[in-house]
Parts: C-alpha cells; sequence; structure tokens
C-alpha cells in the first residue's frame, strides 16, 4: 500500500460522508434562514402603525416612501422564506431574501454600524453568507425544486 492510497481511502470515506449530508445542511440552512426573516415580517404584520412609524421615523430606506418600504419589506419577509422553506424556486427566493437582507443594513446601517452593534451587524453577515450559499448552490435535493426536476440556472436537482 502506497502513501497515497492510504491517506486516499480514508479521505474517499470523509467524502462520501459529507457529500450524503448536503441535503440535510441545505434543508437546515434553508429552514433556519427563513425562520429568522419570518419573525420579523410577523412582527411587523402584528402591529401595522408600530412598523409605520418605524419606517417613518427610525429606518432610512433610500429611494422608497416609509409606506412602500414597509409594505414591501414585510411582504419579503414573509413571501420569500416560506418559498425559501419548501425550496421553492430556491434560488430565486434566496435572492430576494438576500435583497431584504441587504435593504434592512442599509435602512438601519446608522444604528447596526456604531460601536456596540457588531453582533447584531454580524447576525446579518451570516444570514447574507448562508444566502449566497442557498443562492449559489440551489436548495438542495430536499427541495420542491428538486422533486419537480426544475434546474434554474443550472441547477442539479
Amino acid at each position: 500500500m502506497t502513501i497515497a492510497s492510504a491517506i486516499s481511502r480514508p479521505l474517499g470515506v470523509l467524502d462520501e460522508i459529507l457529500d450524503a449530508l448536503q441535503p440535510l445542511v441545505a434543508l437546515g440552512a434553508r429552514w433556519w434562514v427563513s425562520w429568522q426573516f419570518l419573525k420579523s415580517g410577523m412582527l411587523k404584520l402584528q402591529d401595522w402603525e408600530t412598523t409605520l412609524f418605524l419606517f417613518q421615523e427610525e429606518y432610512r430606506t433610500p429611494v422608497l416612501s416609509p409606506f412602500l418600504a414597509a409594505g414591501l419589506g414585510t411582504f419579503g419577509e414573509m413571501f420569500f422564506p416560506l418559498l425559501l422553506i419548501v425550496g421553492l424556486f430556491g434560488r430565486f427566493a434566496a435572492v430576494g431574501l438576500l435583497a431584504v437582507n441587504i435593504m434592512a443594513v442599509v435602512a438601519y446601517a446608522h444604528v447596526l454600524l456604531t460601536p456596540g452593534f457588531e453582533a447584531a451587524l454580524g447576525q446579518h453577515y451570516f444570514w447574507g453568507a448562508l444566502l449566497v450559499m442557498l443562492a449559489v448552490y440551489g436548495p438542495g435535493r430536499l427541495s420542491l425544486d428538486s422533486l419537480f426536476g426544475f434546474r434554474w440556472l443550472g441547477q442539479q436537482a
């Protein structure tokens, strides 16, 4: 037995184990990041007057009126996670939720970029990294996209 074969055999086993975990990791990432945004969307819907007040007085959304930003933001926090949870149009949903995440950071940058808020900003970075991974690699085999055989943008089902 050569050194190369002695090294490659365990690496091959590790590779097979990690390949088998890919669908579960993608499912877990989809569900976890979706839940973070669904919670935020549900809070906005529970008290719409407060939501509108926050978009008028606290959040700084460029270009959009506070009312339009509140509506679009809440819609994005409710719609894209639902698609992502079931893995339907998974890449589209991940990109849409990534846009919501970026807009949240932009709208609240005056707070998130100040000392003492590094952890809150770090959460947005982490969510963004998960969403980029899902956009690039797709929702995985445990998704409706895979079940229906959808191959968006060259995604492997």
